[in-house]
């Protein structure tokens, strides 16, 4: 079998293109040449290509604004059942999922009777959401099937089972707005839909929930931050360096309670496309300008409250070994990212800094050079993370839908 490569169609492959769907394809379902045009203009033709000969191709449109349909999608007779059309739109919706601010809807139109292409949209992460009359003849009906880019839990205690010949139940099944096709299975020698009640987190809720930990998470390490400074301005034998650790976790921390307060802001606009990127600021800079430097604090500030070097240097290795625990755990923000030579060793600064800290401080050792590392540390990792790293890796893409 020769090997095939998926791409973005372009004007010179109109003819070619045309010659394909009019050979793949019935009559009827041959997009027009104006809409193929358009389709072309506006990047929405993706084709499948084998040693020079197009195999296979996916037509799309759009509608309106933020809408994408499915409108054809044509294989080859030679080249059919070899994975060509579950490639054509696994990669179309991939690409549409990234458009940026706001991906668009994609649905599709299938008749019950295809079962092939229904099939097909199932496996992607389709849903097909209820049936809509094309305006032919009474029993021309299509399943209208949309991709569903969020998590929706299907209950398994409410499922059933319509053949794909029985029209009339399979409309009664889809009636309500909670029940959903979500696969098609073998039936007594023929095939059948199930259908199933479906809950989709609702992402207002869930944002709003997580702003408000968010805040409340801020103003307790504001808290405990200030408590800690208060201490630090009491003592007199208190290390000036540590005293700005501490004034720089303070602001770090009211900083990130502005940027809670945003996310809360995102979500009474209804800009949730922007929440998660206020969220990020918000949590990056509450643990690595406000967290950690509060934790590592901690030990130095009970060396000069006890005096004693041998509880300290024991509450700091805890303390240093708390941190490198929590930085390998699946908690942290570090472990969401596929972390370089160069960040394992930022990680590990950043957990012997406790043990470092107490031991100069206890020793009455001169601590700047510590602090000075430590800042320059803590900075750089939240630097890495605002700026540099994208996506989250290791963490298994979800599917669109799945049981619970």
């Amino acid at each position: 079998m020769p090997a095939w490569s998926t791409r973005k169609a372009d004007v010179s492959d109109r003819a070619r293109l045309r010659a394909l769907l009019v050979d793949s394809c019935a009559p009827a379902a041959v997009p027009s040449s104006d809409c193929l045009d358009t389709a072309l203009a506006r990047g929405l033709v993706r084709v499948v290509e084998a040693d020079g000969e197009l195999t296979g191709c996916l037509v799309a449109e759009a509608p309106s604004q933020g809408h994408v349909r499915l409108s054809v999608t044509a294989v080859r007779p030679a080249s059919r059942r070899q994975g060509v059309a579950a490639r054509l739109l696994t990669d179309t919706v991939r690409e549409l999922s990234r458009q940026q601010p706001e991906p668009p809807l994609i649905s599709a139109l299938a008749d019950p009777r295809d079962t092939a292409l229904s099939r097909l949209l199932l496996s992607c992460g389709f849903l097909g959401t209820r049936l809509m009359r094309t305006g032919g003849p009474q029993a021309d009906v299509r399943i209208h099937y949309q991709h569903k880019p969020r998590t929706a839990y299907v209950d398994p205690d409410a499922r059933h089972l319509v053949p794909v010949e029985d029209g009339e139940q399979l409309a009664e099944s889809l009636t309500p707005s909670d029940h959903a096709v979500t696969a098609l299975v073998p039936l007594g020698g023929g095939s059948a839909f199930e259908v199933a009640r479906f809950e989709q987190d609702d992402p207002a809720t869930l944002q709003s929930g997580e702003a408000a930990a968010g805040i409340a998470f801020a103003g307790s390490i504001l808290a405990a931050v200030t408590f800690l400074l208060g201490f630090a301005f009491s003592s007199t034998r208190f290390p000036d360096d540590v005293r700005l650790l501490l004034i720089g976790a303070t602001f770090s921390t009211v900083l990130s309670l502005i940027v809670y307060a945003s996310a809360s802001g995102e979500l009474a606009r209804i800009r949730s496309n922007s929440f998660g990127n206020v969220m990020k600021w918000g949590n990056v800079l509450s643990e690595y300008g406000g967290v950690l430097p509060f934790l590592i604090s901690l030990p130095v500030t009970y060396a000069q409250a006890s005096g004693n070097l041998w509880t300290t240097m024991a509450l700091a290795l805890a303390l240093s070994a708390a941190i490198a625990w929590y930085e390998r755990s699946e908690f942290s923000i570090a472990h969401r990212f596929r972390r370089s030579l160069g960040e394992r060793a930022l990680t590990v600064l950043t957990a012997v800094s406790p043990a470092v800290g107490a031991g100069l401080v206890a020793a009455d050792a001169t601590s700047w050079p510590w602090t000075t590392v430590l800042v320059l540390t803590l900075a750089a990792r939240t630097w890495l993370y605002l700026f540099r790293r994208g996506a989250e890796a290791d963490i298994a893409e979800r599917r669109q839908w799945r049981i619970s």
